[in-house]
């Protein structure tokens, strides 16, 4: 289970990747890195698990099939959070993009969540606003 102090050094290590470029499947900061990478370099830098390697994966493998590889993934760090409990600063909300749920974030604070956006980079958002507003999600904490 996820500490105050782990949660506050995810926070601090996720805000230290803001203005990172989208690529897909890089993980440098300020370099490129994507919405699955992203959450494995925040979790590995602040310490809360090891090395994360998801693996080969399309671009665009969630509009093309229905297999939820990213849910499986996330699945093996961390539990769902039942429905309308309370997001903790370091928990994780995966939206659904195309057929399966494909997109990560890292809650902040506030309500505020920061993720890789393609064309936008690593980006701190509301999800009422665009490009997260009015998608299915889930979330998440780390077991």
């Amino acid at each position: 289970m996820i500490t105050p102090a782990q949660r506050r050094a995810v926070v601090a290590e996720a805000m230290s990747w803001r203005g990172t470029p989208y690529h897909h499947r890089a993980r440098v900061k300020g370099v490129g890195v994507d919405c699955g990478q992203i959450l494995c370099a925040v979790f590995e830098a602040s310490g809360v698990v090891g090395h994360i390697d998801p693996g080969e994966y399309s671009p665009q493998w969630h509009i093309h099939r229905s297999e939820e590889v990213y849910l499986q993934w996330v699945q093996r760090y961390c539990n769902p959070l039942p429905e309308g409990t309370p997001e903790q600063p370091g928990d994780i909300r995966v939206y659904k993009y195309g057929r399966c749920y494909a997109h990560g974030a890292i809650v902040i604070d506030d309500g505020l969540l920061l993720h890789s956006y393609i064309r936008r980079g690593v980006i701190v958002t509301a999800p009422h606003e665009e490009p997260l507003c009015g998608r299915p999600f889930l979330s998440w904490t780390l077991k």
